[in-house]
């Protein structure tokens, strides 16, 4: 028993760590990521669901915004799942009856790999991954005790899960398709598992009956996202992908798949391997991002770390050195491309002086290489965007106020403008993009317009000569910025055939959806 509370605070102060370390490693120059700006932006508009996502993580940014909208609640979040994530891969551990070392193996993932970046990102990827990880661990103690309850954990984590992200979905069937081709295919006999089941649909219906009633905008969302983004992904950069995302710690996952795969003393749990197979194939068939199978390896670091602890058992101890040396040198090294630790101009000098560009990480979506990676460059410029938003508004009197509509091209404008509101005496930003379409007032009226475009031809188009007064007030000059070039634009005087126009494009738009 005393072992076992001496494990337990190891595994505690452990996710402890991973709760700060990240804290001190972000530099403060940098501002919410683009994306983070849109799950805010859902916590003023609570749902049962939104265009992109589940509604689970509204509540985290309601939560945020009651609690003041700062950095470190906005950080807090992900990082409680990342420690919960962990603290849940460590009792794998100790069930297995893994030991202190095991448990230190299992932290350096955590540090030193994707995982760094992926659990300070206000996203759905940390509660995704988590409820991943506790599906597996639910399986693992149902086989271990037999006792019903693990069932209804795993039924719960999946329903959970589904209100986190849909990818859940994918993990879900490769685990029951991993099920059947083992000898645990007769829990499917067992009528909790079919009540679990039933305990996890019930939690997901109400996002179900909302996707429902807006004719299940997430699979426009995901024709749109195969057309824009996933039809790039290459299945060989995929497999790639696989490897580098936590580099320096690829040694432990693959030590625990080719265990749980091949070694007869761990094969009581060899459907974990086969899910991780099942889930891989399912994300090379719909051309999945690198990232979508993050929450597939902490049960595989899990059985890696403790494969590992079990080998320098056997073995020589020094082997422990290797296996914590290798990942602390290699992971320190790859710290800069998980988290922005310098600003932008010394951080792209750095990336210089190493070569990064070689692996690949300076890709942005448009295939094209870029001073800084892609969501360090969506971490900048947005307060500054807010600034020059608040300039051309305080060029309007008070009655010109009242009738003046804040417009942007995109969510990340749209809620970085809101987000600094307040701080900026402006109204909300109003978008037609994401799920910013459906929070646009009904029958919109609009006199003045002040518009923020990515379009650098925006003065152009047609549409400026339904405005009595036009003119470009600034454009965001950030440098590295991936809105840098950006325009703020002032419209004044709209005349009725504009609002006729924008009113029809608005309901096409959202008709799209219906």
């Amino acid at each position: 028993m005393q072992t076992g509370n001496r494990l337990r605070n190891i595994l505690y102060l452990l996710a402890l760590v991973k709760i700060v370390i990240p804290y001190f490693l972000q530099n403060n120059f940098y501002e919410p990521h683009r994306d983070e700006f849109l799950y805010l932006a859902e916590g003023h508009h609570l749902a049962w669901g939104f265009m992109e996502v589940p509604p689970m993580l509204s509540l985290f940014a309601w939560l945020t915004h009651l609690f003041g909208n700062g950095m470190f609640w906005i950080k807090l979040w992900p990082s409680l799942f990342g420690a919960a994530t962990f603290i849940v891969a460590g009792e794998i551990i100790l069930s297995l009856g893994g030991k202190a070392f095991a448990l230190l193996l299992l932290f350096l993932p955590f540090i030193f790999g994707a995982y760094l970046r992926v659990f300070f990102l206000f996203q759905p990827n940390p509660p995704e991954i988590f409820f991943w990880t506790m599906i597996v661990y639910g399986i693992i103690r149902f086989i271990q005790t037999a006792e019903n309850k693990w069932l209804y954990i795993f039924g719960i984590s999946v329903g959970l899960g589904m209100m986190s992200k849909y990818s859940v979905a994918f993990f879900t069937v490769s685990i029951i398709g991993a099920l059947l081709f083992t000898k645990h295919r007769k829990i499917f006999l067992n009528k909790h598992f079919w009540y679990a089941s039933l305990a996890g649909l019930i939690i997901f219906l109400p996002n179900i009956l909302w996707q429902y009633s807006y004719n299940f905008p997430v699979l426009h969302h995901m024709k749109e996202l195969q057309r824009t983004q996933l039809q790039y992904v290459d299945p060989s950069d995929f497999l790639i992908g696989q490897l580098i995302m936590n580099g320096p710690c690829v040694f432990i996952w693959l030590t625990g798949l080719r265990g749980l795969l091949f070694s007869k003393k761990i094969k009581e749990y060899r459907f974990i391997g086969f899910a991780y197979i099942f889930v891989i194939i399912l994300l090379l068939i719909g051309h999945g991002k690198i990232y979508y199978s993050l929450g597939a390896y902490p049960a595989l670091f899990a059985f890696g770390a403790y494969r590992l602890e079990q080998f320098t058992i056997r073995k020589r101890k020094a082997w422990r050195y290797a296996f914590v040396l290798i990942p602390v040198v290699l992971g320190t090294l790859m710290i800069p491309i998980a988290l922005p630790v310098f600003q932008p101009q010394k951080l792209a000098a750095f990336y210089v002086k190493m070569n990064i560009k070689e692996t690949g990480t300076l890709k942005w979506e448009d295939l094209k290489d870029h001073p800084l990676p892609q969501d360090f460059a969506d971490m900048i410029g947005w307060e500054e965007m807010a600034q020059k938003m608040s300039r051309a508004y305080e060029m309007l009197d008070s009655n010109e106020k009242k009738h003046t509509i804040l417009f942007c091209d995109n969510y990340g404008m749209a809620g970085a403008v809101t987000f600094y509101a307040g701080k900026y005496h402006l109204p909300g930003a109003y978008s037609d993009n994401a799920s910013f379409l459906y929070w646009l007032p009904q029958n919109i009226h609009i006199d003045n317009l002040l518009l923020l475009t990515d379009d650098k031809n925006e003065m152009q188009h047609d549409f400026i000569k339904n405005f009595s007064f036009a003119a470009v007030t600034d454009s965001i000059t950030t440098p590295m910025a991936r809105e840098h070039g950006d325009l703020v634009i002032l419209l004044k005087g709209a005349n009725n055939a504009f609002n006729q126009t924008f009113k029809e494009k608005i309901e096409k738009d959202k008709a799209a959806f219906r």
